[in-house]
């Protein structure tokens, strides 16, 4: 059943290439229907998930004398993930009911890359993850280049391919190293969390984790290897935007839990603190950065870098085990999975709204808009409840994220944390002062605005904020399928 829900996306994108003469409407509703099954195969996933430890597991030859094998399955940790990954790819095609050029091939994109994610999540083997990895750039790049806006998309294309493509470089070279290292010679994480291949001294641990580690944070991206991102989400279409932010960047963050501190535990004690101070950096310098922007979306894109931040300094908290708690630990890496999926669905409304602006009016410049309140009383509620949501207010998911993200590192790395809690106070700053100019004031913008928000864009941003706000009052839900295996990520670490 795995298997299936990683693939069906695939074999819709084939037939709607291959069937030229579908019409758009047809094509539409056939986009909506397989992003529908996906979220309703996830949520069996998760109903019949008997874990702690991996569930729907499927394990086959794949390419033998190589050590890599088809292997894939759920726990704790990518359940969440696939869940957010389903959810937020139907939102996009329900956002796209509206008209969008060129559907057919648009919608095949995106259950491509809808794959490439889920396959991402569930994938077992270090290989297969590298497929979907650059699959993924793939997928974005044709996205942006081909349905962007603006005179610059196909230059903030190659931008974001050649970073990208350069960072999954690094990565498939540390997974070399850990092949190279493993005794049998395998690519199959499981295995190479079982039995580590760089225990102890040497050079060799810390730089496998290197190239692991750049190649990561490109994707997720942090600082520096963030410079990529602003103008990608600048120029890509809203959707694309969402998917982005809400999922593709979760790669990144993704494979920190599951390849980085399982499979180099000693070289990820060792170097711990150097994730805390970029996580730390880059929570602080995306919050000034996005402070200073006139660009909504370009706004939003760098509050990715601030949110990111978070969950680096979680997972490098995780690493200082000297004088710590295990409990406190484990807190912060369930805070950074829950601040994975609070993101991806907050982020992906915010995008989906900033392509309502830009429909609207052509712009996303803040100093060009004024009043919205007024006229789009819809789409000024669902603004504000997503920038409180981004914020961290009490009662969304993000207030639950930050809170054990912050609790679970305060004992390992006080001052760290004393720090990246400034972010918090800018972050607050930046969404006030923006919903302030869009939606306050006197009424003005690029264009005449009457038509508020259709009932499309309402029923594609709706959930996903509603979602945010069901995590922030009954997290039980959630929380009871990611601290198992938070708790695991932590003894493993610890070893």
């Amino acid at each position: 059943m795995l298997s299936l829900t990683v693939f069906l996306p695939l074999a819709a994108a084939v037939v709607l290439l291959a069937w030229r003469g579908l019409p758009d409407a047809a094509a539409r509703w056939l986009w909506v229907a397989v992003s529908a099954a996906e979220t309703a195969l996830v949520a069996w996933l998760w109903a019949t998930y008997d874990g702690p430890g991996i569930g729907h597991e499927t394990d086959r030859p794949w390419i033998p004398g190589a050590g890599a094998g088809y292997h894939i399955g759920v726990d704790g940790l990518s359940l969440p993930l696939l869940a957010l990954a389903a959810v937020v790819f139907l939102a996009c095609a329900v956002y796209s009911l509206r008209g969008q050029r060129d559907l057919r091939r648009f919608a095949a994109l995106f259950l491509f890359l809808e794959t490439t994610c889920l396959g991402l999540f569930a994938a077992l083997d270090l290989i297969l993850f590298f497929v979907f990895f650059d699959l993924s750039i793939v997928g974005m790049y044709l996205i942006i280049a081909g349905w962007g806006h603006g005179g610059q998309a196909a230059r903030s294309a190659l931008k974001f391919f050649l970073y990208t493509f350069v960072g999954s470089l690094a990565l498939l070279l540390g997974f070399i190293g850990l092949y190279a290292a493993s005794d049998p010679h395998t690519f199959d994480i499981t295995e190479l969390t079982t039995d580590p291949p760089l225990r102890g001294g040497g050079a060799a641990g810390p730089l496998v984790l290197l190239a692991i580690a750049v190649g990561l944070a490109v994707k997720t991206p942090v600082f520096p290897f963030h410079t990529w991102l602003p103008p990608a989400h600048t120029d890509a279409p809203a959707a694309g935007s969402a998917v982005l932010a809400a999922i593709l960047l979760k790669m990144g963050t993704y494979g920190f839990v599951r390849i980085a501190l399982p499979i180099l535990p000693d070289a990820w004690r060792a170097y711990a603190t150097v994730f805390v101070v970029v996580g730390v950096v880059s929570a602080l310098y995306g919050a000034l950065v996005a402070l200073a922007q006139r660009d909504f979306k370009r706004m939003v894109a760098y509050t990715s870098v601030n949110h990111m931040g978070y969950v680096l300094l979680a997972l490098g908290a995780a690493g200082l085990v000297a004088g710590t708690d295990e409990a406190a630990r484990a807190t912060a890496v369930t805070g950074a999975i829950v601040q994975m999926v609070s993101h991806g669905l907050i982020t992906g409304a915010l995008f989906l709204l900033a392509g309502v602006l830009m429909d609207r009016g052509g712009s996303y410049d803040m100093d060009a808009w004024g009043g919205l309140a007024g006229p789009l009383p819809r789409f000024a509620a669902l603004t504000a409840v997503a920038a409180f949501a981004s914020l961290g207010l009490p009662g969304f998911s993000g207030f639950l994220a930050e809170f054990q993200i912050f609790a679970g590192s305060l004992g390992a790395a006080p001052v760290a944390t004393a720090l990246a809690l400034l972010g918090i106070l800018i972050t607050a700053g930046l969404f006030l002062r923006a919903l302030h100019r869009l939606l306050l004031g006197p009424r003005r913008g690029p264009r005449p605005v009457e038509a508020d928000l259709r009932p499309a864009e309402l029923l594609s941003v709706a959930p996903l904020l509603a979602l945010s706000l069901l995590i922030g009052v009954l997290p039980r839900w959630l929380l009871d399928m990611i601290e198992p295996a938070a708790r695991t990520v932590v003894d493993l670490v610890a070893r």
